[in-house]
């Protein structure tokens, strides 16, 4: 648990946990028993409901999910990790193999690293060589990557490109892991693709380009501008304090600097945490407060929210 807790919280924190929702994490069963029952009906239905229809609710459904992926990640609903994977395996995004996402995201939370390209495989900075030796072209779409509507659009193409410069390395290189992660992978892909084929109302090229890449785009919204490259580790991730719909999707993930500091604190119980001692962790923060996404595609729509290029790396 984070150092700087006083006894108070820290024993708030374990009551919480003590409870029943703590104990049992019946919220993210049920989650999961939602979206395991909503994906294959809505796919079922969609003959009914329509294409358009359906594409939307599967893109809801798919970012939720995502989400739900991230839970399973850091503990929850078991303690068992081996369990989490199976429960978090289905490739229902598409393009990250839930061992893949597990690894990386997890390297991401070594605090003292975050933001700094190389280190932090989840940071959309550039370091100052790499800055220099990237073309014109590239450059532009990096800063345009740092509004809003550009990440939305950018944003998949440039993180897949890099998935597949970074993956095709292992691949050639003959990470045995990689191989075996991939073809695990593909292989539930392919199955899912024949059930999307031979039920629903729209293909799986259609699933994949019309489902999984919106679901990605929006899944960035939440990472825009969750960190940034402050001096302090502690102040390079953000406190958004989003709507409801924002909240749910992402799992109360927008309140970020409590979950990187409280990692293992379950979705439900973050803004609780937060709420009872916003002050602080506002302060904690330096200051790293956003009103909500909405403010930030108001704000940076045209404007850079900062320099894709990191400042001390």
């Amino acid at each position: 648990m984070a150092h700087y807790l006083d006894t108070a919280q820290r024993e708030d924190i374990a009551r919480l946990r003590e409870r029943f929702t703590g104990r049992t994490e019946w919220p993210t069963w049920l989650l999961l028993l939602g979206v395991y029952a909503a994906w294959p009906t809505l796919v079922l239905v969609s003959p009914s409901l329509g294409v358009w229809p359906t594409t939307s609710l599967m893109i809801l459904l798919t970012v939720l999910w995502m989400s739900l992926q991230h839970e399973l990640i850091h503990g929850h609903p078991t303690r068992w990790s081996w369990l989490n994977k199976c429960l978090g395996y289905a490739p229902l995004a598409v393009w990250y193999p839930y061992t893949l996402y597990r690894d990386t995201h997890m390297q991401h939370h070594r605090d003292e690293h975050l933001t700094v390209p190389g280190m932090d495989p989840e940071s959309r900075y550039l370091s100052q060589l790499r800055w220099a030796q990237t073309a014109a072209p590239m450059r532009l779409l990096r800063w345009l990557d740092k509004t809003p509507p550009g990440r939305l659009v950018f944003g998949v193409p440039l993180a897949l490109g890099s998935l597949l410069i970074g993956e095709s390395r292992r691949l050639w290189h003959g990470e045995r892991q990689a191989w075996a992660m991939w073809a695990t992978h593909g292989f539930f892909l392919v199955l899912m693709f024949a059930f999307i084929e031979h039920y629903s109302a729209f293909s799986s090229v259609h699933y994949l380009l019309l489902v999984s890449v919106p679901a990605l785009a929006i899944s960035m919204v939440r990472s825009y501008y969750e960190h940034r490259p402050a001096e302090h580790s502690h102040q390079r991730t953000a406190i958004n304090e989003a709507s409801w719909p924002w909240r749910w999707l992402f799992l109360n993930l927008n309140l970020h600097l409590v979950h990187h500091d409280l990692p293992g604190l379950a979705w439900y119980h973050i803004p609780i945490v937060y709420r009872e001692g916003r002050a602080q962790w506002v302060a904690r923060s330096g200051g790293f407060l956003v009103p909500g996404y909405g403010e930030l595609f108001r704000r940076h729509s045209f404007s850079p929210i900062d320099s894709p290029q990191h400042p001390h790396v």
